[in-house]
């Protein structure tokens, strides 16, 4: 399966989803919320400076569960 080129909106949209999860992040740092969502730091960096506009939605969940934020206010 080929998958389409993202649009300027879609990497927009990554790059407000990063600046949610940096925020919500606060003063934790990069490593103790990558450990606690089970995925790599570098994963979390790319994600939280838009370099994965379209992350997996499980992905997001497990950062988000380990912020404490709820998803639905990711969503805005």
């Amino acid at each position: 399966m080929v998958r389409p080129p993202l649009t300027p909106e879609d990497r927009e949209r990554g790059v407000r989803l990063g600046e949610a999860l940096r925020a919500a992040r606060a003063s934790r740092t990069t490593v103790e919320v990558a450990e606690a969502a089970g995925i790599s730091v570098e994963t979390l960096r790319k994600i939280e400076h838009g370099r994965i506009p379209t992350p997996a939605f499980f992905t997001v969940a497990a950062i988000a569960r380990a912020v404490d934020v709820p998803l639905d206010k990711l969503v805005g």
